[in-house]
């Protein structure tokens, strides 16, 4: 049982229960309400680490460590794994200090399907304060054990919402957000040089040339739909204005880039392409990278621009 859900979506989903190994990821999903079923330890020490009177609340099977070393994925397992129900991100208690540092910040991820690279995402945007991740039914389970381990506790750090449909994505942002996506063409390159990169390359890359606002349509997606129906975003750097209050930001996957429901979505919101500006003949930044730098640079334009309100609020009224 405790293999098969660390192991089968199906099983988690149908069964609403998630695998999480290790005295910090558990003892993070401990403090922020998470439902413990079973702790399977090997020691007694490794419940001493532990909120006591959340543990209560579990079954405790003490078992021998060979077996904790056969259940688990780790080259050098702790001794402690737990068996949780799903977490609710709307029954979720998060840390105070990442409550009071969140920003109108918010990150969708479009077919993530690289555990490492999700886990990684999940992390920075954690650290980069955001105030909810979405995530598109393409991308990976986040609740797998390498997303898990990835994430080093992001995910009992902020809100996920795991396996929408892009129907249901605008019912789950802020109404009046803009929605930017992080990109790799330059629009300005000419015809046929620019496409999405396959494999390891990610949303955002490696423009030929200084990009300019530009309403052309990017070529990247004529294998879905063909150049006339690719909605018109205009494109800009990274590091220029865009993060207004509330905006979000979509992440592409590895292998396809950004979806055209992507671009529609950030088209019908008045949004932009960001382009990360990287040395020419380099096709793409991994898709993690890309979304921390984004993400940080969102963080830091919007604690610019609060900031700059705080000290007109200052001024002394003239008079």
């Amino acid at each position: 049982k405790v293999v098969t859900i660390a192991k089968s979506k199906k099983f988690r989903d149908n069964h609403g229960k998630v695998l999480l190994e290790g005295h910090r990821l558990i003892k993070d999903a401990l403090e922020a309400g998470a439902v413990p079923q079973t702790l399977f330890f090997s020691t007694v020490g490794h419940l001493k680490l532990l909120p006591e009177a959340e543990i209560k609340r579990a079954s405790l099977v003490k078992v021998k460590f060979e077996d904790i070393k056969t259940w688990s994925d780790l080259v050098t397992p702790q001794g402690l794994l737990g068996i949780f129900s799903k977490p609710d991100p709307a029954k979720m208690s998060y840390p105070a200090a990442q409550l009071s540092n969140s920003l109108p910040l918010l990150l969708v991820c479009d077919n993530i399907r690289d555990p490492g690279n999700l886990g990684t995402i999940l992390r920075s945007a954690a650290g980069a304060g955001c105030e909810k991740v979405l995530l598109t039914k393409g991308c990976v389970d986040p609740w797998e054990p390498k997303v898990l381990r990835a994430g080093m506790g992001a995910h009992f750090r902020v809100p996920i919402i795991a396996s929408l449909d892009w129907e249901s994505v605008p019912t789950n942002l802020p109404d009046g957000i803009k929605v930017c996506v992080a990109d790799n063409n330059d629009p300005d390159a000419p015809a046929g040089t620019t496409s999405v990169p396959r494999g390891a390359g990610s949303a955002p890359g490696s423009p030929k040339a200084p990009v300019k606002s530009s309403p052309k349509a990017a070529p990247e997606h004529e294998d879905e739909e063909g150049a006339a129906g690719i909605p018109e975003l205009a494109a800009q750097h990274y590091y220029e204005d865009w993060a207004q209050t509330p905006v979000a930001v979509v992440i592409g996957g590895e292998t396809h880039g950004l979806s055209l429901a992507a671009l529609r979505l950030a088209a019908s919101t008045g949004g932009r392409r960001l382009v990360i500006p990287v040395v020419p003949g380099v096709d793409s930044l991994n898709s993690a990278i890309a979304a921390g730098i984004v993400l940080f640079e969102g963080r830091r334009q919007l604690l610019w621009r609060h900031k700059q309100e705080d000290d007109r609020q200052k001024l002394p009224a003239p008079g």
